[in-house]
């Protein structure tokens, strides 16, 4: 596992307000976690908070770009993460009001996932198929 750089040790001492902060190392980057939700990303040395269509348009608004990545034949996609304003990077208070936006998109795309396992019984009986005989 690679050693975390400076800047996300940063990071994870800034965030500390929003809970219990860590980070995994994935894809090359950074994946940040606030009380084991998924809420941001590091690479290439820049900090991205999760968006969702409630969050996506003050990040727009202000002019924050989206994170970026080529795919192939220099062909770039985005994903639903921004960078916070710049002033965020230096002042603790406005940093974890920015990241508190994208741990805010990360519970309500929780809420959206259905949960694993089994459908629930709808009090019908199952069919049984007739059994073949030998």
């Amino acid at each position: 596992m690679p050693q975390k750089s400076e800047f996300v040790e940063y990071l994870i001492e800034m965030l500390q307000p929003l809970g219990t902060i860590r980070a995994k190392s994935m894809f090359g980057g950074w994946g940040f976690y606030a009380d084991e939700r998924f809420f941001a990303i590091v690479a290439d040395d820049a900090f991205y908070v999760k968006v969702d269509d409630t969050s996506r348009e003050e990040f727009e608004s202000r002019g924050l770009k989206p994170f970026r990545y080529e795919v192939r034949d220099k062909v770039r996609a985005s994903m639903d993460y921004y960078e916070p304003p710049p002033e965020a990077m230096d002042d603790r208070e406005i940093l974890c009001q920015w990241a508190h936006k994208g741990l805010d998109a990360a519970v309500r795309a929780a809420g959206k996932k259905k949960p694993k396992g089994k459908a629930p019984k709808t009090g019908k009986p199952k069919a049984k198929k007739p059994r073949k005989k030998k």
